[in-house]
């Protein structure tokens, strides 16, 4: 099965830092929070399907001041050949869209971190989708 990204687009931006205290803490506390990778799909027509590539940061539990910071950028994505075959359509939608559209992703997150004051934000520039399939396959 072969694919074509038509189209890509942030579907969604949610960034928030509630207070000035808060922003004053953040320097500190970022290595608080972890990093989360989410990918979604859905049929748009026929053979074009909707892959979403959330990345976000969790904060600790215990973190009394938080902020709130995900972005979901989605791709249009035509589907040529067996359409029947799944193992090949799960490869499409959890590795090599997401791999393909993690860059600008990261970017854009990076930007909104940067532009609002916070420099050290450490965020993988590089995310392996294919080892993430392949540890989410052993785990079902």
């Amino acid at each position: 099965m072969n694919y074509k990204i038509v189209s890509k687009y942030i579907k969604d931006i949610s960034f928030e830092i509630p207070s000035a205290e808060i922003f004053t803490f953040l320097d500190k506390e970022i290595n608080q929070y972890a990093v989360k990778c989410d990918i979604k799909s859905n049929s748009f027509k026929k053979n074009i399907i909707e892959v979403s590539t959330i990345l976000k940061l969790i904060p600790n539990i215990n973190l009394k001041r938080k902020i709130f910071a995900e972005i979901n950028m989605s791709a249009l994505v035509q589907l040529e050949g067996d359409l029947n075959d799944k193992e090949d359509l799960e490869k499409i939608i959890l590795i090599n869209v997401p791999s393909d559209i993690y860059p600008l992703l990261y970017e854009t997150f990076i930007f909104l971190f940067k532009k609002s004051g916070i420099e050290n934000i450490a965020i993988e520039k590089n995310v392996d989708f294919k080892k993430l399939y392949k540890e989410n396959k052993k785990n079902i």
